[in-house]
C-alpha cells in the first residue's frame, strides 16, 4: 500500500498575497524572497523541503470549491498512489504534470477537499 511520505507544501488563499506573505515572514520567520509570494522551509530530513505559498483569493488552483487552503503531500510513487485512490473510488484527476523538480497529480477527498500529490525527483 502506498503511503504519504510527508507534507510537501501548504498553500493559502489571500486577498493580498504579498502582504500576507510578508506577515508570515515578519512574525513567523517564513523566508520569502522579495517580489515572490512563497517561502521554502527545510524539513528535518536531509534533502527534503516543504513549500509554503500564498495564492490570490480568486485562484482556481484549489479546485472549484470554497476551500481557502490546499495541502500537497509527498509520495514515493505517484502513479501507484493515484491508481490506489482510483481503486478506492476517489475522484482523481486524469492530468499529471511533469517538471524538473517532480511530478504532480490531484484528487479530492470524500468531503470535497482537493489535495495535491508530489513525487519529487531523486
Amino acid at each position: 500500500m502506498e503511503r504519504v511520505l510527508g507534507i510537501g507544501g501548504v498553500f493559502i488563499k489571500a486577498r493580498d498575497p504579498k502582504a500576507l506573505a510578508e506577515w508570515y515572514r515578519e512574525h513567523l520567520g517564513v523566508s520569502v524572497e522579495t517580489g515572490q509570494t512563497h517561502g521554502v522551509m527545510t524539513s528535518s530530513r536531509p534533502g527534503e523541503m516543504t513549500v509554503w505559498s500564498v495564492f490570490p483569493a480568486d485562484t482556481a488552483y484549489f479546485g472549484p470549491g470554497p476551500a481557502t487552503f490546499m495541502v500537497n503531500y509527498r509520495v514515493k510513487n505517484l502513479d501507484a498512489t493515484l491508481g490506489q485512490l482510483r481503486t478506492a473510488g476517489a475522484n482523481v484527476e486524469e492530468r499529471v504534470e511533469d517538471y524538473d523538480y517532480g511530478r504532480f497529480g490531484w484528487a479530492t477527498d470524500p468531503e470535497g477537499n482537493r489535495f495535491e500529490l508530489w513525487e519529487p525527483r531523486s
